[in-house]
């Protein structure tokens, strides 16, 4: 985007500052569901900073601005702010400020904060009050510049929902219900408000196609003893769908009444504090109790109809990956002009292939060259990469399919790879083995489990900023929780049925990414006297290049699982492949020796 657009928001914002006695705004990246992606109705932040990656917060005042973001988007993030005189924040970072000692540096006693109520929760909120009490700062949550500035603002969608059937789901609507009721009852309240998207849909068995890659709708839901209420656009439920909702006492009312309705009632309210808007927290009259929600440790665990449903998934997207790959590097070998665009495109192809097939998962990563060392890096016309017979093509691609939602990252070859990238894929590729092979027992959590990715990258120096694991829906969100594997610490235990990616990599900025990435399912390792196991069962499938392999760092037991996995891709793709791509794959997965 053009840098003096960007500049003349942020004048008319400062303008509107003024006139209400604002210091400083704070523009959050986020809807009012705290949703990682959302309709474009929401994306605020970037109409006022030109910068698009999916974490990120602005802060302007009135003589300046800032960004912060992660470690996953420091260069796509130098890249957009260049010229717009916003500074870049690089969060994570020692020498990086708080966003709230940051304004308390700039403001005086007695300024002002704006943001809007609806985008923060109560407890950042609450936070963000008590970090400005000590400097005499009031915020005010009423801000909502949005409203006035964006002219051209896109609406809510309002696409229809439909209904997820009993086939894919594995659990009736009412029976999940039923479940969270008994939840809510222990935890003292009488009903609960969810205001998550990925929650709501799977609670009820519906999908929606609101969010790009993420098959929900806006809406938010209230669940009380007996009956409840779907706050949504009415006008996006067929009859059909309120008929089925109506079996399970759920009305339909009008996505903003949540507040009117729920102040009327005199039930506790549960509510989790750290997704509720602040605005809702502080209407009158609502008795909310404060505590997580139940739904998402009930999603996360994948029943038998799902898993066995996620493991055919697997199965398309493999065989999909094998023949957009196998077409990529085969007009490259014949000296076609190929870009990181067309392999987006190509993946797209072959998946559209199949009827389950419902869209991608997330943009997809098709990152050459440096372009891989950007973590989140989507191509785009201005910066399409040409491929070329040499260098390292970093793929992070994924799939929504009425059959699961998939997210594999594999790193190509397209020459011959230098010592260097041998070296350092191998490294990379060690740790996810560690990873995959771990055998660990019942109540481990992530954070004690993210070093054996690490361990062989610390030995040499190096690391990677982002999360080794996250969790994985079905038919929904590729990014879900409680569960993780990274090194902050996380109380939420792996718990058979969990399913969660197994990423770990590595950027060279200016020279290359490197990224081995599967699904794993915890699963049963077995009882022994020392109490109950788990482990891993891989579910992706498609094979590592053996071209990047560095067998003078590999082990014995790492060649005999590559080994082992390359059989089972073999096994459980060969069926769906024909022809050269069959060939392809017969090839990449001939056993590996010495």
């Amino acid at each position: 985007m053009d840098y003096q657009i960007i500049k003349s928001r942020l004048e008319s914002l400062r303008t509107l500052m003024r006139k209400s006695g604002i210091s400083a705004a704070v523009i959050p990246h986020v809807d009012p569901h705290q949703s990682e992606y959302m309709s474009s109705h929401w994306h605020v932040r970037e109409f006022f900073s030109g910068f698009n990656g999916s974490a990120g917060t602005l802060v302007v005042t009135l003589d300046g601005a800032a960004l912060w973001t992660d470690s996953r988007y420091f260069l796509q993030a130098a890249s957009q702010l260049e010229n717009t005189t916003i500074e870049l924040m690089k969060d994570g970072l020692p020498s990086t400020p708080t966003i709230s000692s940051y304004i308390i540096n700039v403001l005086h006693a007695g300024d002002t904060v704006g943001v809007d109520g609806m985008l923060f929760t109560k407890r950042s909120l609450d936070s963000l009050e008590g970090e400005f009490s000590g400097a005499s700062i009031s915020v005010n949550p009423d801000f909502r510049p949005a409203d006035t500035l964006w002219i051209d603002r896109p609406p809510l969608p309002s696409d229809p929902i439909y209904i997820l059937p009993e086939q894919y789901a594995g659990e009736m609507s009412g029976c999940k219900i039923q479940r969270l009721r008994e939840a809510v009852n222990g935890s003292g309240a009488e009903a609960i408000y969810i205001t998550e998207l990925d929650s709501i849909a799977w609670l009820l068995n519906l999908r929606g196609s609101d969010v790009d890659f993420n098959p929900v709708f806006t809406s938010t839901l209230y669940i009380g003893p007996n009956s409840g209420v779907l706050f949504i656009d009415t006008a996006k439920v067929p009859d059909d769908v309120r008929t089925y909702l109506a079996g399970y006492k759920i009305d339909v009312k009008p996505y903003d009444s949540a507040a009117a309705y729920l102040s009327g009632s005199s039930l506790p309210v549960l509510a989790n504090p750290a997704t509720l808007p602040a605005t809702l927290a502080r209407t009158p009259g609502i008795d909310w109790i404060y505590a997580p929600s139940p739904v998402p440790a009930m999603k996360a665990e994948k029943n038998d109809v799902e898993l066995r449903n996620l493991r055919h998934a697997m199965v398309i997207e493999g065989a999909s990956m094998v023949n957009a790959i196998y077409h990529v590097t085969e007009r490259l070998n014949r000296g076609e002009t190929v870009t990181e665009l067309d392999v987006v495109d190509t993946l797209s192809h072959c998946r559209a292939a199949h009827a389950s097939y419902r869209g991608d998962s997330f943009g997809t990563i098709a990152g050459y060259g440096a372009h891989g060392a950007i973590v989140h890096y989507e191509p785009t016309p201005e910066s399409n990469a040409t491929l070329r017979p040499e260098g390292l093509l970093l793929v992070d691609t994924g799939a929504q399919y009425l059959h699961g939602t998939t997210d594999i990252t594999r790193t190509i070859s397209l020459g011959n790879p230098t010592d260097d990238e041998r070296h350092d894929f191998t490294l990379v590729l060690k740790g996810h083995i560690a990873l995959a092979r771990a055998v660990f027992p019942e109540g481990t959590r992530g954070a004690q489990l993210d070093v054996l990715a690490r361990q062989y990258l610390w030995q040499e120096g190096k690391t990677y900023l982002h999360g080794t694991g996250h969790g994985v829906g079905f038919f929904l969100n590729v990014h879900e929780g409680p569960q993780s594997i990274r090194l902050q610490e996380n109380p939420v235990a792996l718990r058979p049925g969990m399913v969660t990616s197994d990423e770990p990599g590595l950027y060279l900025s200016d020279r290359y990414g490197i990224r081995c990435e599967n699904l794993v399912l915890t699963v049963g390792a077995g009882d022994t006297e020392h109490g109950r196991f788990l482990k891993f069962e891989v579910l992706s499938l498609f094979p590592f290049d053996r071209n990047l392999l560095d067998f003078s760092i590999l082990t014995d037991d790492e060649i005999m699982w590559l080994n082992d996995y390359h059989r089972k891709v073999w096994s459980e793709l060969a069926d769906y492949l024909q022809g050269a791509p069959l060939r392809w794959l017969e090839q990449a997965c001939a056993p590996i020796s010495r």
